[in-house]
């Protein structure tokens, strides 16, 4: 049935656009009207195609940072780091299904009968998975991570009590000199924020290829490429699928002196490091992990997914390629944080070496449930000082740590 409703849409968008095809430019009152009456059912068409029922209030209210259908009866939204429940319903099934499809066929998928698992997106760039049955056993269930209209800066964030201005100030230095990040942390830590945040300190003379799943980075550079992966769906064979490992390899040969990937997941950690080592610094990805030590540990491992190599090779890479870690925690008074700035320093025997250059400490706790804590630099100059001097912003680094640099 809701096959049908999408056939009927492309249908009834064909007639349209062969209606205004036959009136032309109007020269009368009567194609005038029906100029007029074609706009009228245009938009009309398009409204319904981009209007998802009773959720489309909880859409378009910047507040809302989540909108989860769990069930028909069970529709959660996240506002300001708390998860509430809504009192909105779905009659049945059937409803939730047909704003699925509606949701897959506006960015050109579809949910394959065969696997009814899609990783998509909103056309403003807000993250959706979908999952239906027999895969959820409760109905179909829908996560939409919204994306924000906001601009998000390290300013901004600093205003919000995301980072201190001392860490803003060094993760800036660290975009602007091209140093390799890895930015870690849990589901809806605020990874792809601060990824988006950072990026804003990158050159405007400088060309920059972004890989995702579903496109939700906005970079505000003058000279962005953006690559999408292509999952299979159900009308596809095997080999059109277009991975996450395709794309860095296939950017390694678009001239980009930066390569951004929303967030790595597989072998295609290793295409990365490869890029990172190879004459294009300031690279950045996003990973899932609770600790920077933990982030080394998943990146070895996905690496060791595709390639038999040796574990020490591996870290010998990793050790190479990446120079600043940044953890970021959705804490437990909803508030998202900085917790760790951890450079990678080189190799000892067979370990990467790491030091914390800032940490985020707890200090107490105010009446009504939120932390009360600071960002302290840890007192280690950091490795990278040699990249800082390069760029010739070492007393912007002076600055901000508030010391002054031994001349060598």
């Amino acid at each position: 049935m809701s096959n049908e409703y999408i056939a009927d849409l492309e249908k009834r968008l064909a007639y349209l656009e062969q209606k205004m095809l036959q009136i032309g430019q109007p020269n009368s009152y009567e194609p005038y009207q029906k100029n007029h009456e074609l706009q009228k059912l245009q938009e009309n068409l398009v409204d319904e195609l981009q209007n998802f029922g009773c959720i489309q209030p909880l859409l378009e209210d910047n507040t809302i940072n989540d909108v989860l259908i769990n069930s028909t009866k069970s529709i959660y939204i996240e506002r300001y780091g708390k998860l509430i429940r809504t009192d909105i319903n779905f009659p049945d099934d059937a409803e939730v299904f047909k704003i699925a499809e509606k949701i897959t066929h506006l960015v050109g998928r579809s949910i394959n009968p065969a696997r009814p698992l899609v990783d998509t997106r909103l056309q403003d760039g807000s993250r959706v998975n979908i999952i239906a049955p027999p895969l959820s056993v409760d109905g179909t269930v829908i996560s939409i991570r919204k994306f924000s209209n906001k601009t998000i800066t390290l300013d901004a964030m600093g205003v919000a009590g995301n980072i201190s201005p001392m860490v803003a100030e060094f993760l800036k230095l660290a975009g602007e000199c091209r140093l390799n990040m890895v930015v870690s942390g849990g589901t809806g830590s605020g990874k792809t924020t601060l990824l988006n945040a950072i990026s804003k300190h990158i050159n405007d003379d400088e060309r920059i290829v972004t890989i995702e799943d579903a496109a939700e980075l906005r970079l505000q550079q003058p000279h962005v490429i953006r690559l999408e992966t292509k999952p299979l769906s159900a009308s596809m064979r095997p080999e059109d699928e277009v991975s996450m490992r395709d794309l860095v390899r296939n950017a390694l040969r678009m001239r980009p002196d930066r390569i951004i990937v929303g967030e790595i997941r597989g072998p295609e950690a290793f295409d990365m490091l490869q890029a990172m080592n190879t004459g294009h610094e300031g690279s950045f990805t996003t990973i899932h992990a609770n600790h920077p030590r933990d982030a080394l540990a998943r990146l070895e491992n996905m690496i060791a997914q595709g390639l038999s190599l040796p574990s020490k090779s591996i870290r010998a890479q990793i050790a190479s390629a990446v120079n600043i870690i940044v953890q970021i925690s959705r804490m437990r008074d909803g508030v998202r944080r900085i917790q760790f700035v951890s450079e990678i320093t080189g190799m000892e025997g067979d370990t990467i070496v790491m030091q914390n250059l800032f940490q985020y400490v707890v200090t107490g706790e105010t009446p009504d449930g939120f932390l009360v804590g600071e960002w302290k630099w840890t007192g280690i100059m950091p490795r990278c000082l040699q990249r800082i001097t390069y760029y010739g912003q070492e007393a912007r680094l002076e600055e901000c740590l508030n010391v002054k640099i031994k001349k060598r």
